[in-house]
């Protein structure tokens, strides 16, 4: 139930193979989905974010930070999902014209530092879900904490994604579960070293991430006896099934090239007979005066992966251009 959440919607992150962080520069992308990460430097600052996705469904979000003194820093964003215009039928192949479905999300966000470590942040998120003429609405939060030494250049951080519930059903009496999630996010930088090491743990409400796909053979074909793996090799593949690792490299300070990988991913949507680039993403970040321009593409599949782009710009500094 509205699983579209979990979308990763920041080409920084995109890039970097998951869908959160804890990177504290600033970035307004990467604090839609840890609020603990907004800070009063982003005040003004705008991000629009679109994603080609898969067979026409076009995916986005439009997000404004502005810190009041006192109270706090604020995002106001949008978040959409269009699967596009689809073929009304029923069972005998008898059509009735056409329908559209989309699911949004108004996202209200506020984050403080507690002091110069220690910084905290929530999501409050309103859900509207529109399938033909099935509706559904629902509310949610994400609380998340984050440590962050900027001497060290090192930083953990904890959110609780999506903890909420349907208000309106599809249907009478058919209460959906949100799509709940724990994560715990690292990330360091190495003095001197123009390299940022990035490792996420997902689903850590959830220890069994495991699937057994039944295409696969069960028995050997030559002997007839049953494939049989290790235990051992059994909890290493569960275990890294929660881990995402990410890599930045920012060789001078307006440019990022940046690499991932999601063990998950790779394991569950490859094609044994070809594999590919499955799992694995890249991207790349240009910072040019007020704007930032970001692109990301994680490859899901052989069939193709979606293109993310992110732009960010600092309406402040135009404003101060203007006063000048």
């Amino acid at each position: 139930m509205y699983t579209f959440l979990n979308i990763t919607s920041s080409a920084r992150l995109s890039g970097m193979g998951g869908n959160f962080a804890v990177i504290k520069d600033n970035d307004l992308s990467l604090a839609l989905v840890n609020p603990s990460l907004i800070t009063p430097e982003m005040s003004n600052n705008l991000t629009l974010n679109y994603i080609k996705y898969f067979s026409d469904i076009n995916y986005g979000f439009a997000a404004y930070s502005r810190t009041f003194p006192k109270i706090g820093s604020f995002t106001a964003g949008i978040q959409y999902l269009n699967y596009g215009k689809f073929i009304q039928a029923d069972e005998t192949g008898q059509t009735y014209g056409t329908f559209h479905a989309a699911d949004y999300a108004l996202q209200i966000g506020w984050g403080r530092s507690l002091d110069s470590s220690f910084s905290v942040g929530a999501n409050l998120k309103m859900i509207f879900s529109d399938l033909d003429s099935y509706t559904s609405f629902g509310l949610c939060v994400d609380v998340a904490g984050t440590y962050f030494n900027r001497k060290r250049q090192m930083g953990v951080s904890l959110i609780a994604r999506n903890i909420g519930r349907q208000i309106v059903y599809y249907t009478a009496g058919n209460n959906e579960p949100l799509p709940f999630e724990l994560q715990l996010a690292f990330s360091t930088r190495p003095k001197h070293l123009p390299f940022r090491l990035s490792i996420v743990l997902t689903h850590l409400e959830r220890y069994n991430m495991r699937y057994t796909d039944p295409a696969l053979p069960t028995t050997d074909p030559l002997t007839g006896e049953a494939i049989q793996t290790s235990k051992i090799g059994e909890i290493a593949d569960n275990l890294m099934r929660h881990v995402v690792i990410g890599g930045e490299f920012i060789p001078i300070k307006a440019l990022s090239i940046r690499l991932g990988y999601n063990y998950q991913r790779r394991k569950e949507m490859t094609v044994e007979t070809r594999k590919g680039l499955t799992g694995f993403s890249f991207g790349i970040g240009l910072k040019i005066r007020n704007f930032s321009i970001n692109y990301g593409r994680a490859m899901y599949h052989i069939s193709g992966s979606p293109n993310v782009i992110t732009l960010t710009t600092d309406l402040g500094g135009f404003m101060k251009k203007v006063k000048k």
